[in-house]
């Protein structure tokens, strides 16, 4: 038997925000950021999560890790590691925990990276990445790990099981398909409203031609006549071939959302995303309505599996995103992409900050795997920020991310270097 010894978090500020890096309509000045925890053990080895934040109350976040998982030190990591619905149940279902959300907010978002530490930490000895991990239980292995409350009304367990078991043909030709030409990515890099044209025209073209990436973003949303040229300069940079979505990050009144969106019809959109509040499922579902055949994308801030079974429900969107570190780890993760499934809604992650591309990169290749085996028409978000930070960093080849092979789930940071990052109160 071994025991968890130390549970050690960090607060790294990137200053990205000296490049404009990651700015919006809603966001000018991020500094993408970490909350990050690692786990150790007596047995010395260890496991690591985190939280992506963009600058200022990443501390908070950190305060959270430490207040929460003092009650992880002593215990026996062997009894959560083989029962992962009691780590989950031992933070989600605590009732005081509980009461500051619940289910939502900093408390959920930190015991999403005391979770993802876990499963990091038993992907680790297991010898296997997580996406494999996840790929190689059995359905009603996985299934147990998961919490269905509040969600039979739209998918059983036994739904869940079903849709692992049929997704059991085939799944080691899509595992070597998936090692030998990796999963599809988009990339954001050109499309920070804080970039000049000329950046982005040569961002845009970089991406495309050189990257390999079959489609870019636009951030929209804080002055028309700038994003109808941004649209038109990127169109004839990348040209008709390459699919372009804009983003809005969440700017815009339901009303203002659809007169916005209709002046980009001649432009060929993927999508519109976050048009509106990412907690408003009726304004979605009414922007979704009226911009038709245009897809609605939404889902990198939404706060918990409920919200998108409502989402889902509801007819809110076309394409679905997720966050790796917005809900409760791999496992309400887990249960977002069952649900996509059961509705048949593609799924297209949110990443880019720090971390989160080698993070969801791993979900979305368990999804191809053992839920959806779609590939071709989903993409996850690709941003160039932080990887020389990682050990094992996300890797791009031909617009597509190359599966990892190495053991845990790829958001171990080289400390040492990261170090200078380190924020001080």
């Amino acid at each position: 038997m071994s025991v968890i010894t130390k549970v050690t978090t960090y607060d790294f500020r990137f200053p990205t925000s000296a490049t404009f890096s990651g700015s919006d309509a809603m966001n000018p000045d991020p500094d993408y950021s970490s909350a990050y925890v690692v786990i150790a053990t007596d047995a010395g080895d260890s496991g690591n999560g985190f939280v992506f934040t963009i600058g200022r109350g990443n501390d908070v976040v950190v305060r959270a890790i430490d207040s929460m998982s003092e009650t992880l030190i002593g215990r026996n990591v062997e009894e959560l590691l083989d029962n992962m619905r009691l780590a989950w149940d031992l933070f989600v279902r605590d009732s005081q925990l509980r009461w500051l959300g619940p289910e939502k907010g900093v408390e959920h978002m930190a015991i999403g990276a005391v979770l993802s530490a876990l499963w990091d930490l038993k992907a680790k000895r297991a010898g296997k990445p997580l996406w494999l991990l996840l790929s190689e239980m059995e359905p009603e292995e996985l299934v147990a790990t998961l919490d269905f409350r509040y969600l039979t009304d739209a998918l059983t367990p036994q739904e869940a099981i079903e849709i692992l078991r049929a997704a059991q043909e085939g799944k080691a030709e899509r595992i070597a398909h998936l090692k030998e030409v990796g999963y599809p990515g988009y990339s954001t890099a050109a499309g920070w409203l804080g970039y000049s044209d000329e950046k982005m025209v040569r961002l845009a073209k970089q991406e495309t031609e050189v990257m390999g990436f079959k489609q870019i973003k636009l951030k929209v949303g804080q002055n028309l006549e700038d994003d109808l040229r941004r649209l038109k300069l990127a169109r004839e940079a990348v040209g008709p071939d390459i699919a372009i979505a804009v983003d809005a990050n969440q700017v815009w009144d339901v009303p203002q959302a659809i007169e916005w969106i209709g002046k980009f019809k001649d432009y060929d959109l993927a999508w519109v995303e976050e048009p509106t509040c990412p907690d408003d499922v009726l304004g979605h579902a009414a922007i979704q309505k009226a911009i038709d055949p245009i897809p609605v994308a939404t889902g990198e801030q939404m706060q918990n599996r409920v919200m998108y079974k409502q989402y889902l429900q509801a007819g809110s969107f076309k394409v679905m995103q997720i966050d790796a570190t917005r809900v409760a780890g791999p496992q309400e993760i887990v249960l977002e992409y069952l649900l996509a499934k059961k509705f048949g809604v593609k799924v297209c992650p949110h990443a880019g900050g720090v971390g989160l591309c080698e993070a969801i990169s791993q979900l979305a290749m368990f999804d191809y795997v053992s839920v959806s085996g779609e590939m071709e028409d989903r993409v996850v978000e690709y941003v160039d920020n932080q990887h020389e930070y990682f050990v094992h960093p996300t890797v791009i080849k031909n617009g597509r991310y190359v599966a990892p092979l190495a053991p845990g789930n790829g958001t171990e940071m080289k400390l040492d270097e990261c170090m200078k990052y380190l924020h001080k109160d």
